[in-house]
Formats: C-alpha cells, structure tokens, sequence
C-alpha cells in the first residue's frame, strides 16, 4: 500500500496526524503542532544532508548550534526558506531559539501548501445552531494520514523495520502526545515504544525532539500562568 503513494515531508504526515480527519480540528494546540512541525523541517533538512548541528557535546540538545553541510535548495519551499534562514543567521542560531522562531506562522504556511497541492481543501461548517460559520481544512483523501498512520502502527508493532523517516516522525508523534490518535489499544505502550524506536535514531534527530518536547512543555507552563 506504502509503494504507490509518495512519500510526504514529515511536517505534512505530522499536520494530518494532528487533526481529525472527519472534522478538521487539530487534536492539540496549534502553536504545540507548529513547534513539532519545524522540528519536522529541520529533521528532513539534516537527513537530506544540508544542516547540522555543532558538535558541542556539553550542551543540552535545545543550546546546540545550526550550520548548513550544504547549501543548496531541496525544491521545497517551506524547507529551502529554513535554510535560508540558516544561511543569513549571524551568529548561527540554536536549536531551541531557530524551532520557535521557525513556528511561528509555520501552522499556516503548510496548511495553504497542503491546500495548494490538493491535499486538502477548505469547506465552511454551520454551528451555534447554523447561527455561525466557520471554515475548516479537511483532507481530500485520506489516504495521506491512513499511510502515515499504519507506518507507526506496523513500527510500534514490530512488524516493520525503522526507516529514518518514520523513526523521526515516531519520536514527534510521541512527544506531542498524539499517539493516542493512532486508533491503538493501549496508547502509553504504543508512545513507549515509539519513544523508544526514536531513541535509537542519529543524536542530531533526538536532540531535535527533545528541544521540540521542551518547547512545547514551555508552552504549556505558559499557558496556565
């Protein structure tokens, strides 16, 4: 089922891993998907080999540095804009500091693209008894998020060997806590094991996701001050 369909960037799987797809609403906050989204950029751009993190082993994973390997487009728009941003950033950013600039609008921007490229289109729904209504993205097929989703479900099971794609994606459905939209049993074994398949990936990749676990637990503080 996998082979026919084309291999979406990991911040689109994530984005319809989000939401539901009957509905459109996102499963948790939109800034805590955005955060997990350009973690998900960034992770892409490292295993295409054009950025990396500085070696300082003695900094946690959110105060490590971002330098480009090298510094040519991937034909992605949103991703070639992450390194551009790289590129010019003087002196190089953290880690931490470059996901929660990077997010900031990064919910929106890859929704239109996802929009833009069929994936989802926009409809307007009634609420408030029809006295409201308010437009909403839904997938166009949902073919998208049922692939991505049994990548984890097959992971999580053992039955499939981790690529480093859905071993990154694993580890950013795991901290944003969306393993328990997998359609799973029992979600804390299956976000045990999805944190534990991702623990095994390259250190630059699980310092990614730790600085997108923390960000997100910022997030949340700040929320309930």
């Amino acid at each position: 089922m996998t082979a026919s369909i084309p291999q979406l960037p990991l911040r689109d799987e994530l984005f319809l891993l989000g939401h539901n797809d009957d509905t459109g609403q996102p499963h948790i906050h939109r800034q805590a998907l955005a955060l997990g989204m350009a973690g998900a950029v960034l992770t892409d751009l490292f295993l295409a080999g054009r950025i990396a993190l500085d070696d300082n082993e003695d900094a946690r994973p959110g105060g490590r540095r971002l330098w480009l390997r090298l510094d040519r487009p991937v034909g992605d728009l949103i991703a070639d804009t992450a390194i551009t941003s790289v590129r010019y950033a003087n002196p190089a950013p953290t880690l931490r500091g470059w996901l929660t600039w990077f997010a900031d609008d990064l919910y929106e921007r890859t929704r239109a693209g996802l929009h833009a490229g069929g994936i989802l289109h926009r409809t307007s729904r009634r609420r408030l008894g029809g006295l409201a209504r308010t437009e909403v993205y839904l997938a166009t097929d949902t073919k998208w998020a049922v692939v991505a989703r049994s990548r984890l479900r097959y992971l999580a099971a053992g039955r499939e060997p981790p690529d480093n794609h859905t071993a990154a994606l694993a580890g950013l459905v795991a901290v944003l806590g969306l393993a328990t939209h997998l359609c799973l049993d029992d979600t804390n074994a299956v976000s045990r094991q999805l944190r534990a398949i991702a623990e095994q990936h390259h250190r630059p990749v699980r310092d990614i996701t730790a600085a997108v676990e923390a960000a997100v637990g910022d997030l949340a503080t700040a929320a309930y001050r």
